[in-house]
């Protein structure tokens, strides 16, 4: 597992983005063939997510973690698989005018909504987190190597 090499406070968006990051680039180490977690659901759920299926989500979110996001037109094509029409070009502009309304009303309480956010994203990256873990222990199960 990759050592993390700076050191935030404990609760430090930071020291989570990289800790998960961490886990992740681990689980890729250990996942040699990814196609074993295809049929294997990590809970006994019916219509659960293959633990191939959280795998890739976890590898997609990671890139966005170490890398950034893309700028907004670059995410709208790769979505749209590289088709725009006039459609969504006229409902983009329709949510430039709803959000301009928005960004006033969300002045109002910057504070609050960052707190919101930051809380929400930490949870989040701690809750993927420990899925990551969970995928790589499995595997290592499936293909025994649990330690």
């Amino acid at each position: 597992m990759q050592v993390l090499n700076k050191r935030y406070p404990k609760n430090c968006l930071l020291n989570v983005m990289d800790r998960y990051s961490a886990v992740v680039q681990n689980m890729e180490q250990v996942v040699m063939f990814p196609s074993l977690l295809k049929d294997v659901q990590l809970s006994a759920q019916a219509g659960a997510p293959s633990l191939y299926n959280y795998f890739t989500m976890l590898k997609a979110i990671r890139t966005d973690v170490d890398h950034g996001l893309l700028p907004r037109e670059e995410l709208q094509v790769k979505a749209t698989g590289g088709k725009t029409d006039v459609t969504e070009n006229e409902a983009a502009e329709t949510e430039e005018g709803e959000e301009g309304e928005e960004e006033v009303l969300g002045q109002l309480d910057l504070e609050a909504q960052f707190h919101l956010h930051y809380t929400s994203l930490h949870h989040i990256l701690t809750h993927l987190t420990l899925k990551a873990e969970e995928v790589t222990r499995i595997y290592q199960e499936i293909t025994g190597q649990a330690v």
